[in-house]
């Protein structure tokens, strides 16, 4: 009897310290289960831009998807710096940072430092892309980027050129360094002012996302004669890409898409791409986003990520035709 009672004092120790480890494991969501609180998708653009509006639509289906609450935070300003620094910061596997790649792909050329480390952001999906555009004024009778071209060697210094963005400047400098084409470049801040001068023939080419001029080009006050896209679209019939037009070093992709944190697990990261590109399958998506001027390309966190490379590549021999060194 007192050896019985003996082993039922060590099962009395014994049990606790096997069930509770056990308790605990019940009560904690599995690691896999993600997400397990609301997320939030941090935006480096003001509210109402297109990447803006193809965030919200995303962050809608997502929820839905997912039974958690989406939340968009706009921290524009700051060359996108504002809203890396806030994602960065987090910490969090639950905040992720939206928005195009070229305004990251490009940090290391437009900075002598950059306040981040440009591996601290880990592709998780590709999500759409921003139609761009080259556009002329139809006061100058060219219907081709050939004849664009052979008219700036013909008058050097007469014509000018202008962007929107930092990326496409480097890719249109360097390309028209390249070339030894003498154009000047008119800074604007204002693309409204950008298109005005365009219709008006004072700007002889203008690059920009296709929403931009679209209005315009439709009342056949500007007229589009090539996409940088790397691929022909729908949207656009009868516009050739440059690299159908024999300038395939103008090739640009305005990809948007979604990052995680440095230490986010490739699975997640591929699980979460997964889901993205099940709710952009909905027509309803691609048909608002064309109305934003972007079109839906769902892609991988590795496709999204062998597309940010590629373009980190493109525009490294650039930055070196133009003599600029990268921010350390």
């Amino acid at each position: 009897m007192h050896a019985m009672t003996h082993l039922l004092r060590a099962f009395a120790i014994v049990l606790p310290a096997l069930t509770l480890p056990t308790l605990l494991a019940q009560a904690q969501p599995s690691p896999g289960a993600w997400p397990q609180r609301p997320v939030k998708f941090i935006l480096p653009l003001g509210p109402g831009s297109g990447a803006d509006i193809g965030a919200r639509l995303v962050a809608e289906k997502l929820a839905a998807r997912w039974g958690q609450p989406v939340v968009v935070e706009n921290r524009a300003g700051g060359d996108g710096f504002v809203a890396i620094g806030a994602f960065i910061n987090a910490k969090d596997d639950h905040t992720l940072l939206y928005g195009p790649a070229s305004s990251f792909t490009a940090h290391p050329y437009l900075h002598e430092k950059l306040p981040y480390d440009p591996r601290d952001l880990a592709p998780v999906a590709r999500v759409s892309a921003t139609l761009i555009t080259m556009s002329v004024p139809p006061s100058m009778n060219i219907d081709s980027l050939g004849q664009l071209v052979a008219l700036a060697r013909a008058q050097p210094g007469k014509l000018n050129w202008a962007t929107v963005t930092g990326a496409t400047d480097l890719v249109l400098a360097g390309f028209l360094k390249s070339a030894g084409l003498d154009m000047a470049k008119i800074p604007y801040r204002d693309p409204v002012q950008a298109v005005n001068d365009l219709t008006e023939g004072r700007l002889h080419l203008y690059w920009s996302s296709y929403a931009i001029v679209r209005a315009q080009a439709q009342a056949g006050r500007a007229k589009i004669i090539v996409t940088p896209a790397s691929a022909p679209t729908p949207t656009l019939p009868g516009i050739p890409t440059v690299a159908q037009a024999g300038f395939p070093g103008l090739t640009f992709d305005g990809l948007i898409g979604l990052y995680g944190q440095r230490d986010m697990p490739i699975e997640l990261r591929e699980r979460i791409a997964s889901d993205v590109k099940a709710v952009l399958a909905d027509p309803a998506i691609g048909t608002r986003l064309i109305a934003t001027g972007q079109e839906v390309v769902p892609g991988s966190a590795a496709e999204f990520a062998a597309s940010i490379d590629q373009q980190r590549k493109g525009l490294e021999q650039i930055a070196k035709v133009l003599g600029i060194k990268a921010a350390q």
